[in-house]
């Protein structure tokens, strides 16, 4: 039977081509929509480890973490709280620099931790006052070094250092002292969020369980994926992410329905003598569901490539790279192959019961 599928689908490369086509097409839309989503995840759990933070402290339903807004003077009374070592309020600017608007700006103390961990490359550490840090990530692709200047919502800051962080985020952005961040934002006293540590032997579940009765206002996030979901865009992302696999399963079966069946209107006679000579309805539909989901495979194989190659593609062309770099897993790659396998055979079902219906005599009459 194997034998008999491959020589099939071999004998005419251009069908078995174009039947392919369409689920390589969905599968590469897939792939790269769940590697940018788990991308998306993975710089959003960067977030709430800034500054090598336990628990990032956000605005309960803002849309993303970036647009949550709360008291800075939270930040001495979290750290009163059993099992908190330390909190740090954190003010982001998104879109406010005129070298590269896809990255962020932190506004932090240069006294806090998130300072403080900073690998300083060249130059010397963020201080109060009008200057600015860069990330080497940012350095790079902008071209800019201590000594130059940084344009941050059109306020203009000594460029004083270059550091390294590990996190992209901050590689890819710049820190500024915390009240020049709120000046340029026009929030006084307000900050998009608190980092906290823990204290060493505190477990975050308890603490965190702690937090959300005494602060009702906030969610304490620890976990990459919470940082997605914890917003309505988050939320908005997965279920688009959703309802495109559900479509990709609809139209890539329809197309290999009708490719299938236009295949199988062909080979009647083909079918009609197999019959024949002794091969049973279930045996000839076998055949023909198993070519659908060959064909299936085949369109997930090309569409894996496309997918990979077209994910990074997407995410430059929209110049968001500073905030999502694609995560390529075998996790993603294990659902676009079963996409493009369930694929095929949704499409070779109905061709299937076609053929387990024909009358091998009445079609050799005809002929």
């Amino acid at each position: 039977m194997i034998g008999i599928l491959l020589a099939n689908l071999l004998r005419r490369p251009g069908r078995t081509f174009l039947t392919s086509l369409g689920t390589a097409i969905g599968v590469a839309t897939i792939v790269a929509l769940l590697a940018v989503t788990d991308g998306l995840q993975a710089t959003a759990g960067q977030l709430v480890k800034l500054g090598a933070s336990d628990l990032g402290m956000f605005q309960v339903d803002a849309a993303d973490p970036t647009t949550s807004i709360i008291p800075e003077e939270l930040a001495p009374r979290l750290e009163q709280e059993p099992g908190i070592a330390r909190a740090q309020p954190i003010q982001l600017l998104v879109e406010q620099l005129k070298q590269d608007p896809a990255a962020v700006v932190f506004g932090g103390e240069p006294s806090g931790f998130l300072a403080h961990r900073l690998v300083v490359l060249r130059g010397k550490p963020l201080a109060d006052g009008n200057n600015a840090v860069i990330g080497d990530r940012f350095a790079k692709s902008a071209g800019l070094d201590v000594g130059d200047t940084l344009s941050v919502s059109g306020r203009r800051l000594p460029i004083t250092g270059v550091y390294h962080s590990g996190i992209l985020f901050e590689d890819s952005g710049a820190i500024i002292p915390l009240r020049t961040a709120q000046d340029i934002s026009g929030r006084p006293g307000e900050v998009t969020t608190i980092a906290v540590q823990l204290d060493p032997g505190a477990r975050p579940g308890d603490v965190r369980a702690q937090l959300r009765k005494s602060y009702p206002g906030l969610v304490a996030i620890s976990d990459p994926s919470e940082a997605v979901r914890g917003g309505a865009n988050g939320e908005l992302i997965q279920k688009a992410a959703t309802v495109i696999v559900g479509l990709a399963l609809l139209i890539g079966g329809i197309a290999v329905m009708n490719t299938m069946l236009l295949v199988t209107l062909e080979r009647q006679s083909e079918f009609a003598v197999m019959s024949a000579v002794g091969w049973s309805p279930l045996q000839v539909a076998s055949m023909v569901l198993g070519e659908g989901a060959a064909t299936g495979l085949l369109g997930a194989i090309v569409g894996l490539a496309f997918g990979i190659f077209g994910s990074g593609l997407f995410v430059d062309a929209l110049g968001a790279d500073a905030f999502v770099d694609p995560q390529i897993t075998a996790w993603v790659l294990g659902r676009g192959l079963l996409v493009g396998g369930v694929v095929g055979v949704i499409g070779g079902l109905y061709p299937a019961w076609r053929v387990a219906r024909l009358q091998p005599a009445a079609v050799l009459a005809a002929r």
